[in-house]
């Protein structure tokens, strides 16, 4: 959900601990309760509303279940990783664990999560959303929800600055660096125009814009040509105005969501996940839209794709997997948990559940939902999950972005080391 570039370096090295360990016995402190409970562990991470929601699903889920008590281990993002591989190299890892789509393969491979194939309905679950949890066959995780990589906007400070809005069905790329630099000049660098991206999913869908995949098997499919041409975008950007100067766009992508140039009403546009709508426009307190990406001109595809925003997973070494896969099925499945989380883990994966809570969605993910109603049939099949590695691509990938943008490589040598070591990550 966050970019989380500066946490993986630190999981990662817990990560490499799994291989070692996780075969090694089963977490937990024996599973029970003191008056004699299942006691099941969930871990998430999230913001405090996040962890407000969840702690009340559980309390509904507890009262259907008397003979189970949930114990939520909650964290922030940025530590969220690092925790979670710790735990589970040590042999305990909680019975249930939230995961995100590049790092299933990690766990899913060294046996750290339980086939939740047959415990789980999924009934109302598109099919390929859901095979997205799949590895091999199995189903190793079950989505929350879905949701896209989009270009937010505040039309009003676009037209404060005495721009228009842009027609997002067929505006390309200069049309974005156009706009982007006339909202900074006319609003006499009150308001900038964009604030810049180096999220993997921005990158795919500019690839794919040129029918290149991201990942290849073990390898990149994206070449060094196109990763130029995207960078290309960045640098006349930055040449126009129409984003901040290399130092100042590295400050504020390294900040979260509300500190964004979009979130304090700084900047008119930038790029998130469609889930991410709601927290834009808490953090504005302005009327948000969600617009398509720009295009290569002469594009046949726009390259953006549903992802699930989010994955619960069981632990394979669980005393009490039966139980583990019950909490999982009544947070995705029942529509009394859907109803506290809303589209809080993206917009309901399970039909059924989006169907009842719809009208009790806020207006900004109605509006989400709106969106990918309307753009459902131009957007390319879900991804299925990375190879392994794919953790670390979104810090390679902002390293050599901001090393090009400060000018310390030029874009020849800094996209060949960029595949190098992204090849290097991935190869299993």
């Amino acid at each position: 959900m966050s970019s989380g570039k500066k946490m993986w370096s630190a999981a990662l090295l817990a990560t490499a601990m799994l291989a070692v360990t996780a075969a090694c016995g089963s977490g937990g402190d024996g599973g029970e309760t003191a008056d004699g409970k299942i006691k099941l562990r969930f871990s998430y991470w999230g913001s405090d509303a996040r962890q407000k929601m969840t702690e009340e699903a559980i309390k509904k889920f507890e009262a259907k279940n008397p003979t189970i008590d949930v114990e939520g281990e909650f964290s922030d993002w940025a530590s969220y990783y690092e925790t979670l591989s710790t735990k589970v190299a040590a042999s305990d890892a909680p019975d249930v664990m939230s995961l995100e789509i590049r790092g299933l393969r990690e766990y899913a491979d060294r046996g750290t999560l339980a086939d939740l194939s047959s415990s789980v309905n999924t009934a109302d679950f598109d099919a390929k959303v859901l095979g997205t949890g799949a590895i091999d066959g199995k189903q190793f995780a079950i989505p929350t929800g879905v949701n896209a990589f989009s270009l937010m906007v505040n039309p009003a400070l676009v037209e404060q600055a005495k721009a228009k809005m842009p027609d997002d069905t067929t505006w390309t790329w200069q049309d974005y660096v156009d706009l982007s630099a006339k909202v900074t000049s006319g609003s006499g660098g009150k308001i900038i125009g964009t604030q810049l991206s180096w999220n993997p999913a921005y990158l795919q869908i500019f690839a794919a814009q040129k029918g290149e995949p991201f990942y290849n098997g073990n390898q990149l499919g994206v070449s060094a040509a196109t990763i130029k041409e995207w960078w290309a975008i960045m640098q006349n950007l930055i040449k126009t105005k129409g984003t901040p100067d290399a130092a100042k766009s590295s400050e504020i992508g390294a900040t979260s969501i509300d500190q964004s140039l979009l979130g304090t009403n700084g900047g008119a546009m930038g790029m998130w996940w469609s889930n991410q709508l709601g927290a834009v426009t808490k953090a504005s307190g302005q009327n948000i839209d969600l617009l398509r990406m720009p295009k290569i001109e002469g594009a046949t595809t726009g390259g953006m794709f549903l992802q699930p925003a989010m994955f619960y997973a069981a632990s394979s070494k669980s005393e009490h997997a039966a139980e583990a896969a019950k909490f999982i099925d009544y947070m995705v499945n029942d529509p009394e948990a859907g109803a506290i989380i809303l589209s809080d883990r993206g917009l309901p994966a399970s039909s059924k559940v989006l169907a009842a809570v719809r009208e009790k969605l806020p207006d900004a993910d109605k509006k989400t939902l709106d969106f990918l109603d309307k753009v459902k049939g131009e957007l390319a099949d879900p991804p299925a999950a990375p190879p392994k590695g794919a953790s670390a691509m979104e810090d390679i990938l902002t390293r050599y972005s901001e090393e090009v943008m400060f000018g310390r490589m030029t874009p020849d040598d800094a996209a060949q080391k960029f595949i190098t070591e992204a090849n290097a990550s991935i190869a299993g």
